[in-house]
């Protein structure tokens, strides 16, 4: 049995009982990083032996992780945080397991994007969730696509790429409504709402720290009031949450 177990994104009550059971049933843990997993597993006083599982050796280790499935072992996979083979490592691991008839399942719980998503106040009826863009190729016809979409967009970014994807941003999408939120269920969680000159302007000043969710409304008819170039509009909402983990 392979378990995909989520992880908290940032306070570490954020799991579940199961996931804790599952963990200590374990025979074995696939991590991402062996660092910060034993602080979690530390903190609820899991003692299981644990074996990196990243993009740099998933290929390699493949058949021997199968193999120790076959042979009725437990194994539990977790990322650094959030659900695994969300934008995280696992996926591979998943596909060979169901062509090998090899059990799988996935506990509900954490996931960055979900609260992001709801907090937006944009609709949610329908979205699309992107992970994290193309780096350098494709990443102009990606957005160039994209513009016309019609649905909510949610997308990942690191904190030293946010300015230049905000800039792409107010190049194909214009003066949509966009909410940045960082550091979710973190001490100094954020939420920060405004068009993409007002965020890149305030980013400007205050860099970006901490994992970051981006969710940007989706093309519409409505009419879009025009603004000189380079002409910061005014600064945006910002929310702040001081949470205690």
């Amino acid at each position: 049995m392979l378990y995909l177990i989520p992880t908290p994104i940032g306070n570490l009550e954020d799991i579940t009982f199961r996931a804790l059971r599952m963990l200590k049933k374990s025979d074995l843990i696939l991590v991402e990083d062996t660092r910060t997993s034993r602080k979690l597993l530390k903190h609820y006083d899991i003692c299981k032996p644990l074996k990196a599982y990243h993009m740099h050796n998933e290929h390699k280790i493949l058949p021997s992780l199968l193999e120790r499935l076959k042979n009725q072992e437990t194994l539990s996979l977790i990322s650094d945080a959030g659900t695994p083979a969300l934008s995280d490592p696992g996926f591979l691991l998943i596909r060979a397991c169901i062509e090998a008839n090899l059990h799988v399942e996935c506990l509900p719980g954490p996931t960055a994007f979900v609260p992001a998503l709801v907090i937006s106040g944009l609709p949610i009826q329908e979205f699309i969730f992107l992970g994290f863009l193309p780096q350098k190729k494709g990443r102009k016809r990606k957005l160039s696509e994209l513009a016309q979409e019609k649905r909510t967009l949610v997308l990942y970014e690191s904190p030293h790429k946010l300015l230049t994807t905000l800039s792409s941003i107010q190049e194909y999408f214009n003066l949509r409504k966009i909410v940045v939120c960082r550091e979710i269920s973190k001490k100094f969680e954020q939420t920060l709402r405004g068009t993409a000159e007002e965020l890149r302007t305030y980013f400007i000043k205050t860099p970006p720290k901490g994992e970051i969710v981006l969710v940007i409304e989706g093309h519409t008819k409505k009419a879009v009031p025009m603004i000189k170039k380079n002409r910061w509009t005014g600064p945006p909402k910002i929310e702040e949450r001081h949470i205690k983990n």
